[in-house]
């Protein structure tokens, strides 16, 4: 069967607009923290703010959609998936909310932990104060040091994490559209349910 023969299950236009709009986030993120080390210096200040803001939105909106999946079940994938790969695709789905939620709370972590934190405060996109986590913060100022070098580490290594799912999602929702001839792409795109 082609995949203009096959059913779509499509996910509803709430988790299609969410992913998509997690998706577009995380690549503008990415491209802002590659970007550090090419700017001028009076300007990384705002890049690494931008950055922030852009991971607790992130945060957020990944936490709204899983309220969303939550309320609302996801399509179940095709029939003619052999069921090592649904269950391969289940494990990647958990493990790229695992992720999108572990990295910017990493990162908050390792913001908060920075020796400067008390006196420069963090905004969210310039319109208002985000907090700090308070107890990180408070801590002993050596043991503070020793946190934001463990929670900067965690943020950077959960990042080539995310990468490397991300590419593997990619590719496994093309090889199923293309190799297989299933409408893969469809399910994440607005239309008609068949």
């Amino acid at each position: 069967m082609s995949s203009t023969e096959l059913p779509v299950r499509r996910y509803t236009r709430v988790a299609m607009f969410l992913h998509w709009l997690i998706a577009l986030l995380i690549i503008i993120n990415v491209a802002l923290i590659w970007s550090v080390d090419y700017i001028p210096e009076e300007r990384i200040r705002l890049v690494i703010d931008s950055h922030k803001s852009f991971g607790i939105t992130v945060l957020g909106l990944v936490l709204m959609r899983l309220l969303w999946r939550a309320a609302n079940r996801p399509p179940d994938l095709p029939d003619t998936y052999p069921r090592a790969e649904k269950a391969t695709a289940h494990a990647a789905h958990i493990a790229l909310y695992v992720l999108m939620i572990g990295l910017p709370l990493s990162g908050w972590m390792h913001d908060s932990a920075w020796k400067a934190a008390g006196e420069i405060k963090m905004y969210l996109f310039g319109l208002f104060e985000w907090p700090r986590i308070g107890w990180i913060m408070n801590t002993d100022p050596a043991f503070k040091e020793r946190l934001h070098g463990i929670f900067g580490g965690i943020h950077h290594w959960l990042a080539y994490a995310l990468y490397a799912l991300v590419g593997l999602h990619i590719a496994a929702a093309l090889k199923h559209q293309w190799w297989d001839g299933h409408p893969e792409l469809q399910r994440m795109w607005p239309g008609k349910e068949s």
